[in-house]
């Protein structure tokens, strides 16, 4: 089958197109015929180990020192169960599904195998392939970390760095919640923002939200970059200040700083469980979700898509195209 292997953590050109051997389906397993894919930010840190030292050393153990043991990356897609094996009930050749391959990888072929109790679910019946690829990552983490700051009906919630995977899936989670939401991102977000549903957008580059004078039930920052201590001020009191991509100093800073000021942090990373993948799929049914796609490339082109969301000024979701859906290429000029 054709797959893209890594060879050697670095840039994208690591990255090679290659014909490997197609997975073997055992007893407790699921195949699926991958359509597409998505090229996270995540995905290019781990493609390029760009990590702080100590974490580094923590995921070089996982993956492999020199390269990593999984050589085929992808985290989420969606596709067509190809095969199951006997013990598995919930699928069947034939369905459509989505589903999150996770630290086992290998969402970047023609074929995946699965765990049959595995984060897989039936693809919402309102999306194509390219659009339920989008789903699993950043809806279940916007949706982990928008439950564990117990946003509700009412409260005022800024996103900071709302235009990628996770923040465009929080925006519309929270609105789905009856949550008021300011969207903070670079002016070239900002319109599909608004067409997610934010009440406010706010360009980053032009004002600073933590020295305007609003204040916030919930801050969640997905990107870890905002000045903490000014965040912690532009909460209400007993607000909640979320970290979307925490490091162990920056989660350590972040307690202390909320401890002393009485708010409330949230931090940690997304448990992926079916159910809440399942609930997704019934947010986007019920028409109060949906995946905003910036580009979409054929497998061919995982070079350049790579290089192009390691610019960081993705808007939403770079899909990779695997097989099916027209192989339509929207990577723009």
């Amino acid at each position: 089958m054709k797959a893209v292997v890594c060879t050697r953590y670095g840039p994208p050109e690591v990255l090679q197109l290659k014909e490997i051997a197609k997975p073997l389906v055992r007893d407790h397993d699921v195949l699926v015929k991958v359509m597409a894919a998505t090229v996270t930010m995540g995905d290019c840190e781990l493609r390029g180990m760009r990590f702080p030292s100590l974490m580094g050393i923590l995921v070089r153990l996982g993956f492999g020192f020199l390269g990593p043991r999984r050589k085929v990356l992808g985290q989420e897609l969606s596709g067509v169960v190809e095969a199951v094996g006997k013990g598995v009930q919930r699928f069947k050749p034939g369905d459509k599904v989505f589903a999150v391959t996770g630290f086992s990888l290998g969402a970047y072929a023609e074929y995946a195998r699965l765990p049959g109790d595995g984060v897989i679910a039936p693809l919402p019946s309102n999306m194509s392939f390219e659009e339920g690829a989008a789903v699993p990552m950043g809806g279940l983490n916007a949706l982990h970390h928008i439950r564990e700051a117990y946003v509700k009906d009412g409260q005022e919630l800024l996103i900071n760095g709302a235009g990628g995977s996770i923040g465009t899936m929080a925006v519309q989670i929270a609105k789905s919640l009856g949550a008021k939401v300011t969207a903070v991102d670079n002016h070239g977000k900002l319109d599909m923002l608004r067409s997610l549903g934010a009440d406010d957008v706010i360009d980053y580059e032009e004002e600073d939200f933590t020295l305007n004078k609003e204040r916030y039930d919930v801050i969640f920052d997905v990107v870890g970059k905002a000045p903490m201590p000014r965040c912690m001020d532009a909460l209400v009191p007993e607000g909640a200040y979320v970290l979307g991509n925490p490091t162990f100093t920056g989660s350590r800073k972040a307690k202390i700083a909320a401890r002393r000021c009485g708010k409330r942090f949230v931090g940690g990373t997304a448990r992926y469980r079916t159910e809440d993948l399942l609930f997704l799929k019934e947010l986007i049914e019920a028409r109060k979700v949906r995946t905003a796609i910036d580009r979409s490339y054929p497998i061919e082109r995982i070079v350049e898509a790579h290089r192009y969301v390691e610019n960081g000024h993705k808007n939403g979701n770079v899909i990779i195209i695997v097989a099916g859906s027209g192989n339509r290429d929207r990577s723009g000029p």
